[in-house]
């Protein structure tokens, strides 16, 4: 596939309560990034250790701290903006952006930020909130605010489920109160990265070094007695879509509206045929967290709709003959038939309000 002349760099915020295992899953992302470079803004509330940032240093503006500020009180956006301007730098290379909050910050404030973001480059790439299974029933006592936080979530990481017997009681009761939010289950942090981001291929880095090159591979697993060919992401599906007809708009809808909860994220090109003649429109799919993004068409390229969708526990051939339903050569464009579509492409103008579906208000 092509790729528009400057492309944006998604800002995924990692959120979750302390102990959760938010660190661990951003450290195994740092470590398994493949070929693609990510960019960390780690929001630090008090003295949390974080062993990538002994890597970090080493890369210099890859990784920046706030140290004992908390990102989430910072009023005045431009701040945020300082930072992500300094990773979006296109010298920088960074493929992907990710906002460790701190345990103590509001996921929905963060969002906001990040969309109220003016920086060009970057676009808001979705909310991930990990929860501790073995805890999770002592944290909604104690922090009941958690039932709001998943509602919100595009994607929850169910994280430490060896360390608990009842791990399918606390999959099923996350599920319950996440709403559209798929739901991840892990053990050390350790998600498939292609969930949140593409991974470039290792072959495509020139000049630079990444997380991959500095850290000691030999190391990952001490403890734990496992390696990485015994990671969870082994058992994930995938579907590749491949079609030469246009997709018709409100069948596509009506397809994403109805994802199943096993598929985790979606990606590529749509081609909506006399809907939109001039664009192609990237997709990007994380849980619940939808977003198109209309480029122009590059020049000489077959007009076409590609699609990968990975997930677990997924019906690959039905969903193959679902998007094979969404096809349409009808030769006329839909007068309305856009509108389902266009209120997921995000208006640079528009600030963030509740009818952004990635920020909602679950009480509503």
């Amino acid at each position: 596939m092509g790729q528009s002349p400057s492309p944006q760099i998604p800002v995924v915020v990692l959120a979750g309560f302390l102990g959760s295992g938010k660190t661990t899953l951003l450290n195994h992302l740092l470590h398994r990034s493949g070929g693609s470079r990510i960019g960390a803004i780690v929001n630090d509330f008090g003295a949390i250790e974080i062993d990538a940032m002994a890597v970090a240093g080493a890369l210099g503006d890859s990784t920046v701290s706030l140290g004992n500020g908390c990102l989430c009180c910072a009023v005045d956006t431009s701040e945020l903006d300082t930072y992500l301007e300094r990773l979006a730098a296109p010298a920088a290379g960074i493929d992907v952006i990710v906002i460790e909050a701190s345990g103590l910050a509001e996921p929905r404030e963060l969002v906001r930020m990040v969309l109220a973001s003016e920086h060009p480059r970057v676009v808001y790439g979705g909310l991930v909130e990990v929860v501790d299974a073995a805890e999770f029933d002592q944290t909604r006592a104690k922090h009941p605010e958690i039932d709001r936080h998943l509602a919100l979530a595009d994607l929850v990481v169910v994280n430490k489920l060896d360390r608990t017997a009842g791990g399918d009681r606390v999959l099923g009761l996350v599920r319950s109160l996440t709403g559209q939010a798929a739901v991840v289950p892990a053990t050390y942090g350790r998600i498939d990265p292609q969930f949140l981001f593409d991974c470039r291929p290792s072959e495509e880095r020139v000049g630079q070094l990444s997380f991959d090159d500095l850290h000691d591979h030999s190391a990952e697993g001490s403890g734990t007695g496992e390696e990485h060919t015994g990671h969870p992401h082994t058992a994930y599906d995938s579907l590749s879509f491949v079609s030469g007809v246009p997709l018709d708009p409100r069948r596509l809808m009506a397809f994403l509206d109805s994802r199943p909860e096993g598929l985790y994220r979606i990606k590529g090109y749509v081609d909506l045929g006399p809907n939109d003649v001039r664009n192609r429109y990237a997709v990007h799919a994380v849980g619940r967290f939808l977003r198109f993004y209309p480029e122009p068409w590059p020049p000489g390229e077959p007009r076409r709709t590609q699609l990968v969708l990975i997930g677990t526990g997924i019906d690959t051939p039905t969903l193959g003959k679902e998007l094979r339903a969404c096809e349409s050569d009808a030769p006329h464009a839909d007068e309305h038939g856009m509108w389902g579509v266009l209120r997921y492409v995000q208006d640079p103008e528009a600030d963030a309000g509740p009818e952004d579906p990635s920020v909602e208000d679950p009480s509503v």
